[in-house]
């Protein structure tokens, strides 16, 4: 999206919950790690000529990463990524950092949420190009992997055999390891090439929901409210904090959820159920990048969080 309108330089902020950012040892049970919290077109963003993005592109943000999620468990040995990013070639390595049990740079499997640029582009890194991977295992729902199987340069990659396809179907459980259970989660948003999906990740103790994208929550037949109180955590779109960030493009044809519209729904819950909705997938124009801001602030104010890459919360 070349939403381009002001926006202010990140002040770099610790979550509450977040834990260590570094050493391989520093996951030692099921957990998921947080690998890039930002909207598909990147932080700068292309034409953006505005303070937030011109400062950027001289100094660049090494936390601004597009929108993914890795998973971590020790026990099996094994380690997963949500999303295919521009950013996969980093996220990958990163994993691989939280992963101490492995030396093999490819996760055991990528989940694909759609075909937007910003959440499947990465598999371009796997082809010949470049790493010249051997049977990945990606993970995708029927119309997305047909996407893929017919789409130059995307099929290329499965002939070549760089990456092995893998089906999912609308709210059927697949089970990873012993210890996680992905379950993928049919949601309305731009269904232009595949469909799109959130998911809900099942750990030993704890459950995750991850909907980066969607167009508003009244078009889902699923209540929000209810898959919330099944889980332990909800990182849900953020793309916008409100309107005004882009009052030179026509609403209508950007149909996400606004920040405060999510705030307006979730109102009468209890704090303890505010505090698992993790906002997430941040335009580069959204003002929740800076921690000093007023709508970072009223988030915070109003029980909910806001997500930072590098948590890391077990599962």
């Amino acid at each position: 999206m070349l939403i381009l309108f002001s926006c202010k330089t990140t002040i770099k902020k610790t979550d509450p919950i977040a834990l260590n950012k570094d050493t391989r040892s520093s996951i030692q049970e099921t957990s998921i790690v947080i690998l890039g919290t930002i909207q598909d077109g990147g932080s700068p963003h292309i034409g953006c000529k505005k303070k937030c993005c011109t400062e950027l592109f001289t100094h660049p943000d090494q936390d601004r990463k597009i929108v993914s999620i890795g998973i971590v468990d020790p026990q099996n040995k094994k380690k997963y990524i949500f999303e295919c990013t521009p950013d996969f070639p980093i996220q990958a390595k990163k994993l691989l950092k939280y992963s101490p049990f492995t030396n093999l740079e490819m996760p055991d499997g990528i989940f694909l949420t759609h075909a937007h640029i910003g959440h499947y582009s990465g598999l371009m890194y796997l082809g010949k190009e470049a790493l010249n991977a051997d049977h990945v295992a990606v993970y995708t729902m029927p119309r997305m992997k047909k996407y893929i199987e017919t789409n130059g340069p995307w099929s290329q990659l499965v002939i070549n055999n760089n990456i092995e396809l893998k089906t999912l179907e609308n709210n059927q459980k697949i089970r990873l390891t012993s210890n996680i259970v992905v379950t993928p989660l049919s949601v309305p948003h731009r269904d232009e090439y595949s469909e799109t999906v959130g998911f809900i990740i099942e750990g030993p103790s704890k459950k995750i929901l991850f909907i980066p994208d969607i167009d508003k929550w009244e078009k889902w037949k699923i209540d929000i409210i209810n898959v919330i109180a099944k889980v332990d955590f909800a990182f849900i779109d953020g793309t916008f904090y409100n309107g005004d960030e882009i009052n030179n493009r026509n609403i209508a044809s950007i149909p996400h959820p606004f920040i405060i519209e999510s705030m307006s729904l979730f109102k009468e819950l209890p704090i303890e159920e505010k505090n698992k909705i993790h906002f997430i997938h941040f335009n580069h124009t959204n003002l929740v990048l800076d921690s000093t801001s007023k709508q970072y602030k009223t988030i915070i104010e109003n029980g909910f969080r806001i997500t930072h890459i590098n948590q890391i919360l077990k599962l």
